[in-house]
């Protein structure tokens, strides 16, 4: 049995959903470590504010992109279907922002980590619960 789940990782359609899955979250985290450097450096804003509000902006990129390439097999369509499905998106990724910030504050305050390899470790460590809920929940 966990053989087999494992072989699915490698091979299986799981595979090819979880590496498009990487690829928009690599893609969107370089978006959201751009958008918190211009919110902390150039605006000003307080590392944790400015983390939010890029989170946010992201969480909806990436449900455009994972919907269109990711899921495309069970893709949210019709205005009704996609509007439910960017507010269980915000609603999985949502729980996922405490993570994420925590995370990005204790390596920030208690490491001296630099915050925005701080916010690229956070983003590394929320990713998987963010794939299973959206995986489940979103599109399942």
């Amino acid at each position: 049995m966990l053989r087999a789940f494992l072989r699915q990782l490698v091979e299986g359609p799981l595979a090819r959903r979880l590496r498009r899955f990487v690829a928009v979250g690599i893609f969107t985290a370089g978006i959201q470590l751009g958008l918190l450097w211009l919110f902390v450096d150039i605006a000003g804003i307080n590392y944790l504010i400015g983390a939010t509000i890029a989170i946010e902006i992201t969480i909806v990129l990436s449900y455009v992109l994972n919907n269109a390439w990711t899921f495309e097999r069970m893709q949210n369509t019709g205005l009704v279907e996609y509007t439910v499905g960017l507010l269980k998106t915000n609603l999985v990724r949502g729980t996922a922002i405490p993570i994420q910030l925590g995370i990005l504050f204790v390596f920030v305050q208690w490491l001296g980590v630099q915050y925005l390899l701080a916010n690229a470790v956070a983003i590394l460590l929320s990713g998987l619960y963010r794939y299973v809920l959206d995986a489940r929940w979103t599109w399942g």
